[in-house]
């Protein structure tokens, strides 16, 4: 391996969580990243003082270009678009893990969609990747203030959406963990009394499977949701806790299927939201990431 294949290699991981962050898809990302492989073995080397620099710059200049096109097709998508869900190493530090859950997770990834591509490039680079303002300036190619002020309007834009505390995970993985049997068992008392009043649930099936045009409002609509599943399909239920996107979260199999994988937004009691996805598509890349697993 010589010194730029190497060079790139190292970074690759850091590239590819740019990528998706931006993007919210694997495949999308992955596509990016090969493009800046193939831009690096093509550029002069040695004409580049920083390579992590240059790296970290055409990745983002390529994810704004490729975000824009995606955006159009996204309009046109059949019911409610989430982000692809990635399973998260189970080797992480709980350092890692809260810090990656902080940035990374669905209900994060989901806000970003509301920002220009500039304005999410630019709130990524400085918020998640702590990139000083020349730098972002030189990613972006515009002035300093010009990025300081896409910063501050995106910060504006997400304020009143951000968690204000951060839940601890070992209180997360206790709900999810009550709410997975209280799924399994069909307990509907169970499931209401641990989603809020006013809960949601959003369901992205692609128009592959079927799924709400419209977020679900209220607990006890969600908790009959479930419950209706549990009379339809009985102990052809199961239900696994996995980390998703840096956060406890689960899996749920239907005649031993991969039917839904579901990440949550708690105040550490009770259940505030659910982004449930269920696009095959979305999903095969956990299901083959499982093959060994056969629910119980």
């Amino acid at each position: 391996m010589n010194e730029a294949t190497a060079t790139f290699s190292a970074l690759r991981p850091r590239l590819h969580g740019i990528a998706y962050r931006m993007l919210g898809s694997v495949a999308e990302s992955e596509d990016v990243v090969q493009d800046i492989w193939l831009s690096w073995n093509g550029a002069e080397r040695d004409t580049i003082d920083n390579p992590e620099a240059w790296l970290v710059a055409a990745t983002t200049r390529r994810a704004i270009d490729r975000l824009r096109a995606v955006k159009a097709r996204r309009e046109e998508y059949v019911g409610i678009w989430l982000p692809e869900p990635i399973l998260t190493d189970d080797g992480a530090s709980p350092e890692d893990l809260q810090e990656l859950a902080s940035d990374v997770s669905v209900a994060f990834l989901l806000l970003l969609e509301r920002l220009s591509p500039e304005a999410r490039a630019a709130f990524l680079l400085r918020e998640v990747l702590d990139a000083d303002y020349p730098e972002i300036a030189s990613t972006l190619g515009k002035s300093e203030a010009a990025c300081r002020q896409l910063v501050h309007r995106a910060k504006d834009q997400l304020r009143d959406e951000r968690p204000r505390q951060t839940v601890p995970q070992d209180a997360h993985r206790v709900l999810m963990r009550r709410f997975a049997d209280a799924m399994a068992r069909g307990d509907f008392q169970a499931l209401r009394s641990m989603l809020a009043a006013d809960a949601d649930l959003s369901g992205d099936g692609g128009g592959k499977v079927t799924s709400f045009p419209k977020p679900m409002l209220g607990g006890q609509r969600i908790a009959q949701l479930f419950y209706a599943g549990h009379l339809r399909y009985g102990d052809k239920v199961q239900v696994r806790v996995v980390r998703i996107n840096g956060e406890w979260s689960l899996l749920r199999y239907i005649k031993g299927e991969l039917e839904s994988a579901q990440t949550f937004v708690t105040d550490g009691e009770k259940i505030l939201s659910i982004h449930a996805q269920r696009n095959p598509d979305k999903l095969s890349r956990i299901a083959r990431g499982l093959q060994g697993f056969h629910p119980a």
